[in-house]
Order: structure tokens, then C-alpha cells, then sequence
């Protein structure tokens, strides 16, 4: 795990991405966005990047996906749709291989839109007034959308899809965290599978990162689906972002 010596120790990363992994499932995510960007920040492989991304996607949603369902927060209708078109996205978003700058670029836009659907876009209320096949065709192509960028970055495409799930009045935010979650996993899934198959590489020196993950998610998610309001999680959601884009912006200048 090269970091060309800009991370102080070696538990650094293990520390960052247990408070990502605790922050992001306590509202049904998977942490994606912030795993890539910290190490794209601290200059690992951005082949490698999209593979980690999505195998720690996996652990953390897994974890969220029981704790919300347990809890009688999911619905599989609602998620169906979305599925439908993002796993096979998904699969083709992970075969590919993008310039390093580009990857950087996407990632950036990603976390940007992020961040202003935090700060500037704070009523989720929100609800747009469309028939049952309109609503039907939104779900498809956001779900295809959603998750071939899932595949290229290794986002799992949740923090798109529980706000879209609001707007759309097709459930309530628990319900959104809970078909996030699955959504995550799902399609995190279906691009580690195209990852293995087209760009592998060797996940035994992380493994002290899936731990943090592992244990930031238990805990996260279990207080996320009991206790704590999502709105609350969000802000602290919103904070990690912002960092993150700062350190990308600067990442991206210094190429």
C-alpha cells in the first residue's frame, strides 16, 4: 500500500475509513465516494482504486442492509426498477479502463454533486407529481446511470439514488436508506465481478482497511436504522465531502 509517504502512520487510512465507513452507513451508505477519494488523494493506483472501493462497498452495505431491513424499513418493490438497469451498467462500468485524469475528473463531479445536494438542496420534501410509467421510466434510467458510474469509480450510486427515491414520493427516507443499501451492495457486486474478471488485483494487503469498515459499518449502521436522525448524519456526511473535494482539487492541480 503505497502512499509516497504523505500518510503520518500506517494506521492513518485504517482510522479515516472507519469514520467514513461509521458516518455514510448510519444513513443506508456505503462510503464509496470518500473511500475513492481518499486514495486517489493519497496517490494510489487508479486502477486499483474502483476494486477496493467496491469490495468495501460490499462489506459496509451488507452490514446496513441487514440492520435497515431487520428494523422492517425495506421494501423490494421499490427497488426492483432501479436494478434492473444498473446491475448490467454496473458489470460494463467495471470493465473499463479510464485515463487517470479523467477518473479524477468523474470522481470530482461526483463528490461535488454530492456536497450541493447536502448544503443547497435541504428540502428533500420535495415530490414531483408524475404518473406510475413515468415514474417507472425515471427509475430505469437513473438505475443504468447510477450504476455504470458504480462500476468506472466504485460509487456505489446510493447517495444519488435516496434522494431521487424522495423526490419521486416512492417512499419514506428509512426506506430510501434501506434501498440504498441493497442498491449499493448489489451493484458493487456486479462491478467487483467485472473488476475480477478484466482489471484483478491483490486484496490481501487491505485488509486492515475492509476491518475498519467492517467495524465503522456495524456500528453506524446499527445506530443509523435506531437511533440517529438523517438529516444530523447528513451534515457530518456533508463535512467529509467537503474535505475531500478540497484534497482532489488539489490532487488534480498537482498533475
Amino acid at each position: 500500500m503505497t502512499m509516497d509517504g504523505m500518510i503520518p502512520s500506517p494506521y492513518f487510512l485504517v482510522v479515516l475509513f472507519f469514520i467514513v465507513a461509521f458516518t455514510y452507513s448510519s444513513v443506508g451508505l456505503g462510503g464509496g465516494s470518500s473511500y475513492t477519494a481518499l486514495m486517489a488523494i493519497f496517490g494510489m493506483n487508479t486502477l486499483a482504486i474502483p476494486m477496493i472501493s467496491l469490495s468495501l462497498n460490499l462489506v459496509v452495505t451488507s452490514i446496513g442492509s441487514f440492520n435497515f431491513i431487520r428494523n422492517r424499513h425495506g421494501r423490494i418493490g421499490l427497488i426492483v426498477p432501479f436494478l434492473i438497469s444498473s446491475m448490467p451498467m454496473a458489470y460494463i462500468g467495471g470493465a473499463l479502463k479510464l485515463p487517470k485524469e479523467i477518473f479524477y475528473w468523474l470522481l470530482l463531479l461526483s463528490l461535488v454533486f454530492v456536497a450541493a445536494r447536502i448544503y443547497f438542496w435541504k428540502n428533500t420534501s420535495l415530490k414531483l407529481n408524475i404518473g406510475p410509467k413515468r415514474k417507472v421510466l425515471i427509475q430505469l434510467l437513473s438505475g443504468a446511470v447510477f450504476g455504470l458510474v458504480a462500476g468506472i469509480v466504485g460509487i456505489g450510486g446510493g447517495i444519488y439514488l435516496i434522494p431521487l427515491i424522495i423526490i419521486l414520493d416512492l417512499g419514506t427516507e428509512k426506506e430510501a436508506a434501506t434501498c440504498g443499501a441493497i442498491f449499493i451492495w448489489l451493484n458493487s457486486f456486479s462491478g467487483l465481478l467485472s473488476r475480477l474478471q478484466y482489471n484483478a488485483i491483490d486484496l490481501t494487503n487491505y485488509i486492515p482497511l475492509i476491518i475498519a469498515v467492517l467495524a465503522g459499518g456495524t456500528l453506524g449502521s446499527f445506530l443509523g436504522s435506531f437511533k440517529f436522525s438523517p438529516r444530523t448524519m447528513e451534515k457530518i456526511l456533508g463535512s467529509v465531502i467537503i474535505v475531500a473535494i478540497f484534497f482532489l482539487i488539489k490532487k488534480i492541480v498537482s498533475i
